[in-house]
């Protein structure tokens, strides 16, 4: 298998690289956070302007048609910066599935803005009682003659502050756990009925509750069929699952390279850190962990660009072997730095957190090692 990068991969490995590098230090990044919105709109505008926000989309919607693997090249290289903006929520998770079902022009437009960076998306799908299973859904939209009415409680919704547009997955009929019954449907976060409730995320983002209370929606504002939400619902999750896999992998790769450095000028008993074998083996087991789990993305990277069918099964594996990675690496990086690893002033902390976090975004380590056995278990008795 060949896994070198292209020369048009490694020019856009190297953009997004040299923004990092150059242009959000860890001090730029807390800047960015502590803004209204959670990022600096000027980044984002730059994201769009490098033509970064066109990877994951296809020539007929006006994006460049990337594979997985540029994908994978962005979200690693954002991962190293802990970058804030969001391209996660807004380009990966709700762009993706409004490229999935979009059927009208007025959805196509709205799309060709989000890649221009003048419009932001949020993906509503989420609800308190359903875990991680995506078809566990309790919001109604009861059907009219020419609208929508919805009611219902989404929750941790990511980018939902400055989305100008939700994407909501609701119930149009069947019952509460039925995979058929769902629609995807655009909701102006500022009509009448909708209640978005932000707070903060542990590990920097910005997430939302939102309440919908006899929201009256345009039928026009439907995306796809009706009742038929759940196949594309699922299938850019999955996606969004490996591009955040991805991310990771940038994060584990500054951790241990910053731990490394960091027993290399650390003095006790007067030689370094480093020179202990005990840690050395510690550091060891960091790398890998680390290659492992890179190794598990590259394979659902693969995957995901085949017709072969095993995408699911792939990115689960990535997903469970990036929670094993991440804790110990996270740990292991804490650990290693000592108390100061933990503070606010240094960026371990906050790789940290962040790392914490992925193990529980779109599905647990727990989840994508029992869902990866089931999918396993399936392809066999087919």
């Amino acid at each position: 298998m060949n896994f070198s990068f292209s020369d048009e991969q490694r020019m856009l490995c190297d953009s997004v690289s040299r923004f990092v590098k150059q242009q959000y230090s860890f001090d730029q990044r807390e800047v960015a956070r502590q803004k209204e919105a959670g990022f600096d709109d000027k980044n984002w505008a730059l994201f769009a302007e490098l033509g970064w926000l066109m990877v994951p989309f296809s020539e007929k919607a006006g994006g460049l048609s990337g594979k997985a693997a540029d994908v994978m090249i962005v979200m690693e290289e954002l991962g190293k910066g802990l970058v804030v903006e969001p391209y996660f929520a807004n380009t990966l998770l709700a762009g993706k599935l409004i490229s999935e079902l979009s059927n009208n022009s007025n959805s196509n437009a709205m799309l060709e803005n989000m890649m221009a960076g003048e419009y932001q998306f949020s993906l509503a799908y989420c609800e308190p009682q359903s875990r991680y299973d995506l078809a566990n859904v309790n919001t109604q939209a009861e059907v009219f003659d020419n609208e929508f009415v919805l009611n219902g409680h989404k929750s941790v919704v990511l980018n939902a502050a400055m989305a100008d547009m939700l994407v909501v997955i609701a119930r149009t009929s069947s019952f509460q756990t039925d995979k058929n019954g769902l629609s995807a449907i655009l909701v102006d976060p500022q009509s009448p009925g909708v209640d978005i409730r932000c707070y903060p995320t542990v590990d920097g983002f910005q997430a939302a509750d939102i309440y919908f209370s006899n929201v009256t929606v345009a039928k026009s504002n439907l995306l796809g069929n009706l009742d038929d939400a759940f196949p594309a619902l699922e299938k850019t999750v999955d996606f969004a699952t490996f591009g955040v896999c991805a991310e990771a992998i940038g994060m584990m790769e500054m951790l241990y390279k910053k731990t490394v450095e960091y027993t290399k000028g650390r003095q006790q008993f007067g030689k370094p850190l480093a020179s202990f074998q005990a840690l050395q083996h510690r550091m060891a087991d960091m790398f890998i962990e680390y290659e492992q789990a890179k190794s598990a993305v590259l394979m659902a990277a693969m995957e995901l660009d085949s017709t072969q069918g095993f995408a699911p099964k792939e990115v689960s594996a990535a997903k469970s072997r990036v929670g094993k990675a991440a804790r110990l690496i996270g740990q292991e990086a804490v650990q290693l730095h000592g108390g100061m690893g933990v503070t606010d002033e240094l960026d371990i902390g906050h790789y940290f957190k962040r790392l914490t976090a992925i193990q529980f975004v779109l599905g647990s380590t727990d989840f994508h090692t029992q869902r990866y056995a089931s999918l396993c278990r399936n392809s066999i008795n087919h």
